[in-house]
């Protein structure tokens, strides 16, 4: 994990705008889709929609825990940073994916905008109704939930056992598979920097970039710029992540 300065985080740069879910880019991925169409028009009156500047801070680590949130447009970062200033990128939260529900009182993450990012906030109370009336809606909610422990002790061996390109590796795999990216396209975006990658992996910047070097030069990866990837041998790069299969 590095301790190198990252653009300080802004924890009042959002904007309340109009909510309109009949133009929501993700409304078939989001969590709201389990709602019958009367319930989900009822919702669109109770949640609030906030535009982020990148890098500005959503929640707290330690804040009570009021809202959970839905991403629709932008990414957002999970953080935990420990007492002696070291930082940990716990994930990467994408569009039409849910954050913020726990069995805490209070958030556990301090909850980012990588890139100017959309979200719709919903009450607490609002998601336990939900939960009560309407067992798609709670089902959703659970499977999303098993999606993300897996993932998180998909991590969980990264971080233990894997080399650091064989990181870098499931790294792209994973997300590329978040980002609904098909075997047969070969670019993806990286929104977030080196640092945020390196807080994710475990690594330092330097590992991080020594790594994406290491993929270029054996032809697994093009690297156009610092925020595209382009696999250009995706058997050998799903080979490098197969440890987590």
């Amino acid at each position: 994990m590095t301790r190198q300065p990252l653009a300080r985080c802004r924890q009042h740069s959002r904007v309340v705008v109009p909510l309109d879910c009949a133009r929501c880019a993700v409304r078939d991925l989001a969590v709201c889709s389990a709602l019958p169409p009367p319930e989900a028009d009822a919702l669109e009156r109770q949640v609030s929609s906030h535009d982020l500047q990148a890098n500005a801070e959503l929640a707290r680590a330690g804040q009570p825990r009021r809202h959970a949130y839905s991403v629709t447009s932008g990414m957002l970062r999970l953080v935990r940073t420990l007492a002696d200033a070291r930082r940990q990128v716990v994930g990467f939260v994408l569009p039409g994916h849910f954050v913020g529900l726990s069995g805490h009182p209070t958030h556990r993450h301090n909850i980012e905008a990588v890139v100017p990012s959309r979200v719709c906030a919903f009450e607490i109370d609002g998601i336990r109704d939900l939960r009560g009336r309407y067992p798609a809606f709670e089902h959703t909610l659970l499977d999303r939930a098993c999606r993300d422990l897996d993932d998180a002790q998909d991590v969980m061996l990264m971080l233990a056992r894997l080399a650091p390109v064989e990181r870098l590796a499931s790294f792209l795999v994973r997300l590329r598979g978040q980002m609904g990216i098909g075997a047969d396209d070969p670019r993806m975006a990286l929104p977030m920097g080196r640092g945020d990658i390196a807080d994710h992996l475990g690594l330092t910047v330097e590992t991080v970039s020594r790594s994406f070097t290491r993929l270029r030069e054996q032809g697994v990866i093009a690297l156009p710029d610092p925020h595209h990837v382009e696999v250009l041998d995706p058997a050998a790069l799903r080979e490098l992540a197969s440890a987590l299969r």
